[in-house]
């Protein structure tokens, strides 16, 4: 016979196993069994308790100390509720048989893990109601109570909160024991309506009337719950205390009543979680593909705008095109820099995501790629770069062709005044009705045409170089320039050809000709290189110049300073021509000779030089000016560059220590994740304050391109680098963050502690030897086995497979916390969402679209209903749905 009386206090397992359901109770006393109400409640409910398991055999007892005295239907009741086999009973009437059959049925309940206290065979089989109440108390703990466990709780403490959390809403209950909490009646009519809502009018109810209230619910769970009635409503209200193992009883039978709608309400949960998971990242997925495509057209859309080089006619015009880019460069790009900032963003989020809910990375449609979007922002900004060149380019062409035109219509209007009257003056015969002294005069005059004319050939080439240049260079007014050129060029054939026959004319009477006045021949020999030297003076002092730097002015006003210095020589040779005119006055009056007034061998006359000189020696000063002013403005421009250099060499380097800090600080541990967003936050701040520094060298650098400087010596620095820079900087810190967001991420998805994330981070940093967060394969497998992985190949690739799908060579932190979150906890999987679609279809292998919309929420029924495929299955009924392909379907397909 089994001794339970030297059972210890504790009901526990063997040795080493786990522990038992609950301890036995030691409040089992008999000293508190004497209470005559207590013990009536518990005949009653445990006499029910039992019966309703006993009809299942076809049997029943009637008072629950004599029925179980021969053992006979107390091994009967153990075999119905644990669905196992006992040993066969003996059938005889004597007491050793009787003690015999109650012996198997104890020696099965210590079989189950319960160690019996104070309770033995002999005194069952005496009819000890004490004893069989408690024996048959730990019966119903063991089969009844002790698979009760919510949250991890045991199982009369699991049974408790069952009660709290089903009865929380209701007004005027408030479950917080197994007694007084149930004397009203109206927790046990709210566990019936939270499960039944049909079968109860709760509203109705009244605290004040507790007998209605408690027989209402026994009726009702007896009438359509199949819940025997266990309990008299008069016992339980006349009872100060009702007994706790009675209502627990009663208790336990609602909840295995409702156990079906629990797993029913676990399953359809598990189902509403995922599926919120996977219209959360639908959702996310959508976004990502609009903003691709949007900032993909706008590029597609910009590109051919920046790559067209049809020039402009006029400077002006392209000053409004140059114009035109800074406004896109200030005011149309800038927000799609930040839109792709953000585009990278959502989808290293949504990929984090994608891996914390054990889903499939997201794949982007074709051309939609962040690698897509990077080479269409890379061809953008090659586009960018070739039009401000173009621009730039066209601008200094513009410039150089306005220079040219202006020195073509200035030398051309010179030539041409110069010309007038000349083909009238080659073919006059005033040489036929001329004397001799006339005709040797007009023949020494037509040699000092022919010196004039030989001295204003260059003019001509210069002329017709001039149109060559502005040819070359595609200038807009080429057809009238050209025709002018070619008249000049004709006109110039025609005066050569003139000036010859004139001169063969005049060489024909040449020997009937001797007088000529040396004199005049002098003085217009003299005259005319003179007079052709301050032409060419003014011209020159005239002449329109444009220069880039203040080295070339200075060149200029060296070369005019120098020009300066030969003007005593000049008015020397002046006062030495109007000197041979003055002796001709002094010979003429001394010799009494009428002279005709004009010299007869030039046109060239004393005031004329005289007025020429004088308008050189305006001329002088004013060239002083235009010189003086110029050196100014390059002076202005070269203070432009030296204040754009000083910004830009301090916004350069602090660019570039900035983008240093930003990659130290994402490798470095201090503190926690939050403190280290706070950080990076408070850093990002520090960096957007910082913009107006930007601002001012991009407003310097629009004063610089408005003055046409093209270089600058005083910095290695472009606006263009900068800018570039400056929008690495802002999208470095941006994905930085990011990081550290995915990383709280996935430590709170994961249940990641931050000591454990301090310990992978320190691992991470020790085997990055090169500080750049990305290690190669030799470092990380020495990183694995400093975390105790024991790694053979096989293993080793697997754990590449995951860390590094892509074959790169290269494992971030990222991706190294992904896998050391996923190694060490649990996620919804595919059998998993399988199981509890199951569940709602009561184990059936397809679903209803009428159990979706009554199980789960209206939106996410219908969310599964429109995805949910036919099931094709040889048990298939009208209308049912494949639940399991579409649970496979939302861990292995990425275009859900």
């Amino acid at each position: 016979m089994v001794d339970y009386h030297a059972a210890n206090n504790q009901a526990q397992y063997s040795a080493g196993g786990p522990p038992s359901y609950m301890e036995q109770e030691n409040d089992w006393d008999r000293d508190l069994l004497l209470d005559p109400a207590w013990e009536k409640q518990q005949r009653k409910t445990f006499t029910a308790w039992c019966n309703s398991h006993l009809r299942k055999a076809g049997t029943q007892i009637e008072n629950i100390e004599e029925d179980f005295r021969d053992g006979l239907k107390l091994m009967l009741l153990l075999e119905v509720i644990s669905g196992e086999r006992l040993p066969k009973p003996e059938r005889g009437k004597m007491r050793v048989h009787k003690i015999n059959n109650v012996n198997k049925a104890l020696d099965f309940i210590a079989s189950k893990g319960v160690k019996l206290v104070s309770i033995g065979a002999e005194e069952i089989v005496d009819g000890n109601v004490k004893m069989t109440l408690g024996m048959i108390w730990t019966i119903i703990l063991r089969f009844a109570i002790q698979d009760i466990s919510v949250e991890e709780t045991s199982a009369k403490e699991g049974l408790l909160l069952w009660c709290q959390r089903k009865t929380a809403p209701y007004k005027n209950v408030n479950v917080q024991n197994f007694h007084i909490s149930w004397k009203d009646g109206l927790a046990f009519n709210a566990l019936i309506h939270r499960h039944r809502p049909e079968l109860i009018d709760y509203d109705k109810l009244r605290k004040d009337d507790p007998v209605t209230n408690l027989n209402n619910a026994f009726e009702v769970a007896e009438k359509y719950l199949d819940i025997p009635k266990m309990l008299d409503a008069e016992d339980i209200v006349g009872t100060l205390r009702p007994d706790e193992k009675a209502i627990m009883t009663y208790v336990s039978c609602f909840y295995h009543a409702f156990s079906g709608a629990q797993k029913a309400e676990t399953a359809a949960n598990r189902i509403c979680k995922v599926l919120a998971v996977n219209q959360e990242n639908e959702h996310l997925m959508e976004d990502y593909e609009k903003l691709a495509s949007d900032l993909l057209e706008w590029i597609r859309r910009t590109i051919p705008w920046l790559e067209n080089r049809a020039p402009e006619k006029t400077m002006a015009e392209m000053q409004q095109k140059l114009e035109d880019f800074r406004d896109y460069r200030r005011v149309h790009k800038p927000p799609k820099v930040q839109e792709k900032c953000q585009l990278e963003i959502n989808f290293n989020t949504l990929q984090t995501k994608l891996r914390l809910s054990n889903r499939p990375a997201f794949m982007p449609s074709e051309g939609r790629m962040v690698s897509d979007i990077n080479g269409a922002w890379h061809n953008l900004e090659g586009a960018e770069k070739g039009y401000e060149e173009w621009l730039l380019n066209e601008i200094r062409r513009l410039e150089r062709l306005d220079h040219l035109a202006e020195k073509f219509r200035q030398k051309a209007a010179i030539h041409e005044s110069w010309t007038d009257g000349k083909e009238a003056m080659l073919t006059q015969k005033d040489y036929e009705t001329a004397s001799l002294s006339e005709v040797k005069a007009l023949l020494r005059k037509h040699e000092a045409f022919e010196s004039d004319l030989a001295a204003h050939q260059d003019r001509v080439e210069q002329i017709a170089a001039i149109a060559q240049e502005l040819n070359e260079l595609d200038y807009y007014d080429s057809p009238s320039v050209n025709a002018r050129c070619q008249k000049i060029c004709e006109q110039w054939d025609t005066l050569g050809s003139l000036t010859q026959s004139r001169r063969e004319s005049l060489e024909r009477t040449e020997k009937q000709l001797e007088s000529i006045d040396e004199l005049y021949l002098e003085y217009a020999k003299r005259a005319a290189p003179f007079n052709n030297w301050m032409e060419g003076a003014m011209e020159d002092l005239q002449d329109m110049f444009i220069v880039h730097n203040i080295e070339e002015i200075q060149g200029l006003i060296t070369a005019h300073e120098q020009f300066k210095s030969t003007l005593p020589e000049a008015d020397k040779e002046r006062e030495a021509i109007q000197a041979i005119q003055a002796e001709v006055q002094k010979i003429a009056q001394y010799n009494g000779i009428k002279l005709s007034g004009t010299n007869p061998y030039t046109t060239i006359t004393p005031q004329s030089i005289n007025s020429k000189w004088e308008q050189v020696q305006q001329l002088v000063p004013q060239r002083d000016q235009a010189l003086q002013e110029e050196l100014s403005k390059q002076q202005s421009n070269d203070h432009l560059r030296r204040q754009f250099a000083s910004q830009a060499n301090m916004v350069g380097p602090w660019i570039q220590n900035k983008m240093e800090e930003i990659g130290r600080i994402s490798i470095e541990m201090n503190g926690t994740l939050e403190d280290q967003l706070t950080h990076l936050r408070q850093y990002e701040q520090s960096i957007i304050e910082y913009k107006p520094n930007i601002d001012q060298l991009e407003g310097d650098h629009q004063l610089i391109q408005e003055a046409l400087i093209f270089d600058n010596k005083y910095t290695t620095y472009t606006m263009e680098h900068l800018r570039v820079g400056w929008e690495q900087l802002l999208t470095t810190i941006a994905r930085t963050i990011n990081e550290i967001e995915n990383q709280i991420l996935t430590r709170d998805a994961k249940g990641i502690s931050q000591e454990q994330l301090h310990e992978y981070r320190a691992s991470f940093n020790h085997f990055d030897k090169k500080r750049t967060g990305i290690m190669d394969t030799d470092d990380f497998r020495a990183l694995l086995i400093s975390t105790g992985n024991s790694l053979g190949d096989a293993e080793f690739a697997r754990i590449m497979g995951i860390v590094d799908p892509n074959n790169t060579g290269a494992v971030t932190f990222q991706a190294f916390i992904d896998f050391m979150s996923r190694e060490t906890t649990d996620t919804d999987t595919a059998d998993q969402v399988i199981a509890s679609f199951k569940i709602l279809a009561g184990d059936k292998n397809y679903i209803t679209a009428e159990e979706l919309r009554r199980e789960l929420p209206p939106d996410q029924a219908e969310y599964c209903i429109a995805r949910m495929a036919p099931y094709t299955g040889p048990d298939a009924a009208p209308g049912a749905l494949d639940y399991m392909s579409f649970s496979t379907a939302l861990y292995g397909e990425s275009d859900l």
